[in-house]
């Protein structure tokens, strides 16, 4: 469940944050602010030729951010390894994919196998982010929509 968890929270970040990097909007901070995930931050960083570095955080001890998950994505739907603190593998690999300036998809495998797949959309005005993610296999899957506001 854990694992189900971490890959959601981290795929749909990652396809945000594509959406961010080929709008021509900068790489900063953002803040997830629905329900299911407030206050986690996402924040990217310029890699892999054109593509991005994405850090998933959440609040820890004393207020400072645990690391959670990193991944280093060249945006472009080769599939690679979401890496846990530490650069452990988290046994996760997303793919993601752009359609256009303000939109994405992508696919997210856990162990080898599907384990979800998300769609993203940037607002016009380059201050939202709203990814919607289906997650889980048969009687397991969840819907999850996500809100990110641009912090940075």
């Amino acid at each position: 469940m854990t694992k189900r968890v971490i890959g959601g929270v981290v795929f749909t970040s990652a396809l945000c944050w594509a959406t961010l990097a080929h709008a021509q909007i900068p790489v900063g901070t953002w803040e997830r602010t629905d329900a299911q995930g407030k206050g986690m931050i996402m924040t990217a960083t310029k890699c892999c030729n054109g593509g991005l570095r994405l850090v998933y955080s959440i609040p820890g001890a004393q207020g400072q951010p645990a690391t959670m998950l990193t991944v280093d994505s060249p945006m472009d739907g080769t599939e690679v390894p979401a890496l846990l603190a530490g650069g452990k593998p988290s046994g996760q690999t997303m793919a993601i994919k752009r359609l256009d300036d303000r939109h994405y998809e992508g696919v997210v495998k856990m162990d080898g196998k599907p384990a979800g797949t998300a769609k993203s959309t940037l607002s016009a005005d380059g201050k939202t982010i709203t990814t919607e993610g289906v997650y889980g296999t048969g009687a397991q899957t969840q819907k999850v929509i996500e809100t990110w506001i641009r912090k940075q």
